[in-house]
């Protein structure tokens, strides 16, 4: 079975990560897959197994994710089974292969809360098959898009990082020996040098975001949340993540006084060590489908919390390993942070619940099975 990913530009974002995941995964399978981009390179362009065809389609990056030239060409020569279009700008071009290669089964993606531009509004129209990656997302499809619940398949996110000595599934094989690959790994060297490095000390609670800085991931009300929390209480807030967003958070946090609580700490390849030195896991994100960073935090025996938008109550068990708030309600948002702040034993307890639902509800090996079981169906 011939597989084509398509995903504009291998950033550092949850949905290209997964990208790559799924096209290790499906290669390690024994299915012919080529990963087709629009721009070359990318910040985890080398995470790409060998046995992965890598295809792009700008010669020369022209710094546009949208220009996607000789696209229909190029898929047309492969003849491929199936065409996978992960990402806003290759849905937008989803609807156009199907129509042009009507014997590929092209599958549509939604991974997003945020708004859908036209083209990807006709391509949900247009497509064989729809994949959501949250019940949430599925729900959307069908309330506010009318697209037929049969024509939509429900594969949650797999999990990218699963933490043990730092090792990284971008596979869907675990490591040989290892019975349980979740442990909640505070006291691991890599998490301790890292709580070293911000001044953490042992009796530090450490707020953990993983999130590239955008409008949409809202890390500066993120920051105003910060500001009501205990003043008197030993709290320090990472923010692992780049982008456009990241000045004007630098700045907000000087003005709120917070610049020695919270900590800058750019784009990590790999966060696994920085959820084994966290204590609990933030995202005040205004729009959401499933964010990666919530479920990583499950992986790691970690509780979250959260603003209630898009499938963020599918990321943990709510009430129990983490937390959902009203959109908007920062002061809520603060409580149920500072509740944990005084609980070490109940986070210890959590840790468990966590690891073994992350396991449960989003191991590789069950979502990659999923994936090509439904591209045989199709």
């Amino acid at each position: 079975m011939k597989i084509i990913i398509l995903q504009d530009y291998l950033r550092n974002g949850g949905t290209e990560r997964q990208s790559v995941l799924l096209a290790n995964a499906f290669a390690a399978a024994g299915q012919p897959t080529t990963l087709l981009t629009c721009r070359p390179g990318g910040a985890i362009s080398g995470t790409v197994d060998a046995a992965v065809t890598r295809a792009v389609l700008q010669p020369v990056d022209t710094h546009q994710s949208w220009f996607a030239p000789g696209l229909v060409r190029f898929a047309a020569q492969l003849h491929p089974d199936v065409v996978l279009c992960m990402g806003r700008m290759a849905n937008c071009y989803a609807g156009r292969l199907q129509d042009r290669l009507p014997d590929t089964a092209v599958v549509a993606t939604l991974r997003t809360g945020k708004k859908l531009p036209w083209l990807y509004r006709r391509s949900l129209r247009t497509v064989r098959h729809i994949i959501a990656n949250s019940q949430a997302s599925a729900r959307h499809l069908i309330a506010g898009h009318a697209i037929p619940a049969q024509k939509i398949t429900v594969i949650h996110n797999a999990l990218v990082f699963i933490a043990d000595s730092g090792f990284s599934m971008q596979g869907c094989e675990r490591p040989p020996g290892v019975e349980h690959p979740l442990p909640r790994s505070r006291s691991k060297p890599s998490g301790l040098a890292v709580r070293a490095q911000s001044a953490a000390g042992p009796d530090t609670v450490v707020l953990l975001c993983v999130a590239m800085f955008r409008p949409e991931k809202n890390h500066q009300g993120l920051l105003d949340i910060a500001a009501q929390l205990p003043g008197d209480c030993n709290w320090q807030l990472w923010l692992a993540g780049d982008g456009e967003t990241r000045p004007a958070c630098l700045a907000l946090a000087h003005r709120l006084g917070l610049a020695d609580r919270v900590k800058f700490l750019g784009f990590h390849p790999n966060p696994t060590p920085l959820y084994e030195a966290a204590d609990i896991v933030v995202l005040a994100s205004h729009a959401e489908s499933l964010p990666n960073c919530l479920i990583e935090a499950q992986a790691h025996g970690l509780p979250v919390v959260a603003y209630d938008v898009g499938g963020v109550r599918e990321c943990f068990i709510p009430g129990t390993t983490g937390w959902a708030v009203p959109i908007g309600n920062a002061t809520g948002f603060a409580e149920a942070v500072a509740a944990l702040f005084a609980d070490g034993t109940g986070r210890d307890a959590i840790a468990p619940v966590a690891r073994a639902f992350a396991e449960d509800t989003f191991a590789p090996t069950n979502q990659i099975r999923r994936y090509l079981d439904l591209f045989t169906q199709l």
